[in-house]
């Protein structure tokens, strides 16, 4: 039972992390959107605003995988509190980690492939 206590632990840890980690994407979403809407003025091609709607669309999707990601964490939150002391490890809040870890390591790759899309494109602009 001290094993699940100290397993549990680590898993309420690292939710609040990805749930924290989300949070700062999900404010940073947002002011990539600004930085966006400020370039307007300045683009003066139709190539310009294509890319410009493609990383607007980019932000909006993205935005709906990291509420989505919030919520799975909610969700495995209240499955951890609500968890019996007596089941295994190695039973379902295990495996339902894994994937959630997993879902997680790609969102983040994909993050920062947009941000150094998005870098990139602003350095193209400005």
């Amino acid at each position: 039972m001290q094993s699940k206590i100290l397993y549990l632990s680590d898993l309420k840890f690292n939710i609040e992390t990805w749930k924290r980690e989300l949070r700062f994407h999900f404010n940073e979403m947002d002011t990539f959107q600004e930085k966006l809407e400020e370039l307007v003025p300045r683009i003066d091609d139709a190539i310009g605003y294509k890319k410009l709607e493609v990383f607007q669309n980019r932000i909006m999707i993205e935005k709906d995988a990291i509420k989505k990601l919030m919520h799975r964490c909610r969700n495995k939150m209240a499955a951890i509190n609500n968890s019996d002391f007596n089941e295994s490890i190695d039973g379902r809040l295990q495996n339902e980690q894994h994937t959630l870890k997993e879902d997680m390591r790609m969102y983040i790759k994909m993050h920062y492939e947009l941000k150094e899309n998005l870098m990139d494109f602003f350095i193209e602009v400005l």
